[in-house]
Protein backbone atom coordinates (compact mmCIF):
# COMPACT_ATOMS: atom_id res chain seq x y z
CA UNK A 1 0.00 0.00 0.00
CA UNK A 2 0.98 3.66 -0.06
CA UNK A 3 1.11 6.66 2.15
CA UNK A 4 -1.13 9.69 2.57
CA UNK A 5 0.23 13.24 2.90
CA UNK A 6 -2.08 15.50 4.90
CA UNK A 7 -1.69 19.27 5.15
CA UNK A 8 -2.69 20.88 8.44
CA UNK A 9 -3.07 24.66 8.45
CA UNK A 10 -2.07 26.40 11.69
CA UNK A 11 -3.05 30.00 12.34
CA UNK A 12 -1.09 31.82 15.08
CA UNK A 13 -2.90 34.11 17.51
CA UNK A 14 -1.18 37.17 16.04
CA UNK A 15 1.92 38.52 14.35
CA UNK A 16 3.73 38.52 17.71
CA UNK A 17 3.25 34.75 18.21
CA UNK A 18 6.53 32.84 18.39
CA UNK A 19 6.49 30.98 15.05
CA UNK A 20 9.79 29.20 15.80
CA UNK A 21 8.35 27.80 19.04
CA UNK A 22 5.14 26.65 17.31
CA UNK A 23 7.14 25.05 14.49
CA UNK A 24 9.40 23.18 16.91
CA UNK A 25 6.42 21.81 18.85
CA UNK A 26 4.64 20.73 15.64
CA UNK A 27 7.86 19.01 14.47
CA UNK A 28 7.87 17.07 17.77
CA UNK A 29 4.39 15.77 16.85
CA UNK A 30 5.81 14.20 13.68
CA UNK A 31 5.42 16.82 10.95
CA UNK A 32 7.57 16.00 7.94
CA UNK A 33 7.70 19.57 6.66
CA UNK A 34 6.44 22.99 7.81
CA UNK A 35 6.01 25.93 5.45
CA UNK A 36 5.33 29.54 6.49
CA UNK A 37 2.94 31.48 4.27
CA UNK A 38 2.25 35.22 4.61
CA UNK A 39 -1.41 36.09 5.17
CA UNK A 40 -1.24 39.86 5.62
CA UNK A 41 -0.63 42.52 8.27
CA UNK A 42 2.49 40.64 9.41
CA UNK A 43 0.58 37.40 10.09
CA UNK A 44 2.05 34.16 8.79
CA UNK A 45 0.15 30.87 8.56
CA UNK A 46 1.99 27.58 9.01
CA UNK A 47 1.26 24.57 6.82
CA UNK A 48 2.48 21.31 8.32
CA UNK A 49 2.70 18.15 6.22
CA UNK A 50 2.14 14.85 8.01
CA UNK A 51 2.63 11.44 6.36
CA UNK A 52 0.37 8.52 7.34
CA UNK A 53 0.22 4.90 6.21
CA UNK A 54 -2.95 4.69 4.07
CA UNK A 55 -3.98 1.40 5.76
CA UNK A 56 -4.28 3.24 9.07
CA UNK A 57 -6.16 6.14 7.51
CA UNK A 58 -5.42 9.79 7.98
CA UNK A 59 -7.29 10.47 11.20
CA UNK A 60 -5.88 13.83 12.23
CA UNK A 61 -8.19 14.56 15.19
CA UNK A 62 -5.56 13.69 17.81
CA UNK A 63 -2.82 15.71 16.14
CA UNK A 64 -5.13 18.70 15.64
CA UNK A 65 -6.06 18.69 19.32
CA UNK A 66 -2.39 18.57 20.38
CA UNK A 67 -1.55 21.47 18.04
CA UNK A 68 -4.45 23.54 19.45
CA UNK A 69 -2.89 23.19 22.90
CA UNK A 70 0.40 24.80 21.79
CA UNK A 71 0.86 28.31 23.18
CA UNK A 72 0.27 30.93 20.49
CA UNK A 73 -1.98 28.82 18.22
CA UNK A 74 -5.38 30.36 17.41
CA UNK A 75 -6.84 27.73 15.06
CA UNK A 76 -6.05 24.45 13.32
CA UNK A 77 -7.64 23.07 10.16
CA UNK A 78 -7.01 19.97 8.09
CA UNK A 79 -6.47 20.86 4.46
CA UNK A 80 -5.54 18.69 1.51
CA UNK A 81 -4.88 14.97 1.63
CA UNK A 82 -3.09 13.18 -1.21
CA UNK A 83 -1.96 9.63 -1.82
CA UNK A 84 1.80 9.48 -2.34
Amino acid sequence: MGEVAVTIRIMPEGPDSDAAYIKSRVKELGANNIIEKPIGFGLRMLEAIFIFDDRQGANTDGIEEKIRQIKGVASVETGDAALI
